[in-house]
């Protein structure tokens, strides 16, 4: 899939998060209860309205601006690494944590206390563990897609990092096939050479076999 394609996806996915984060907190926000559970699935998952001064799924609380200063940094370098894409799960995946650090970034610029500093929407209550919104939920699914797509090996623009060891695992047996058909090469060329060193010794041994025979009859002539 072309690069240009696979950046229409990440922004519709992106912005479908922002659309539903923020409509979810507006409705938490008028049917909620500040203090007050409402549970789903027993004591596993509830409904809580919480402002959260500090990150997702309330992690450090009160320092808001550092967090609104990591998502803005986070939202530029999604849009910048954006133009690289070559794999659809990439895009899913940053489109997921796009959409959720703009939406908390949207409650931290615009909801009460101040600009920069406004608390987070959350209302969905996991246990006792923490409280967490839409947005939440899209960054740890992005997270985890992440971390999949880096354990299969897929990079941003779609290349898989296996395939360079299975190529370089290739050419040492391609080296070795070469090394042994020189090999060959080289014995075969050593038996002709032997060959013709016998062939042409043959000769030499032969005169010198007639030379002796000559020489025999001169001395028993100078004898006599």
């Amino acid at each position: 899939m072309a690069r240009r394609s696979l950046v229409l996806p990440l922004v519709l996915i992106a912005v479908a998060v922002l659309a539903v984060d923020q409509a979810t907190k507006v409705w938490a926000l008028g049917a909620l209860t500040p203090g007050e559970r409402t549970p789903l699935l027993g004591d596993l998952l509830g409904l809580s309205l919480v402002r959260n001064s500090g990150a997702a799924l309330g992690i450090a609380s009160g320092t808001t601006w550092v967090f609104t200063v990591a998502a803005v940094v986070v939202t530029v370098i999604v849009l910048r690494v954006a133009r690289r894409l070559g794999s659809g799960g990439w895009a899913v995946a940053l489109g997921l944590l796009l959409g959720g650090a703009v939406g908390n970034l949207v409650d931290r610029l615009v909801r009460e206390p101040g600009v920069g500093v406004g608390h987070v929407i959350d209302f969905i209550a996991y246990a006792d563990w923490f409280v967490g919104n839409v947005a939440d939920v899209a960054i740890v699914v992005a997270a985890g897609l992440m971390m999949l797509l880096g354990l299969r090996g897929i990079g941003l623009d779609g290349t898989r990092h296996t395939d360079a060891p299975d190529d370089a695992g290739d050419a040492p047996a391609d080296d070795a096939a070469d090394d042994a058909a020189a090999d060959g090469t080289a014995g075969a060329a050593g038996d002709t050479a032997d060959d013709a060193a016998v062939c042409d010794g043959a000769p030499e041994s032969t005169d010198e076999a007639g030379a002796g025979e000559d020489a025999a009859p001169a001395e028993a002539a100078d004898r006599r």
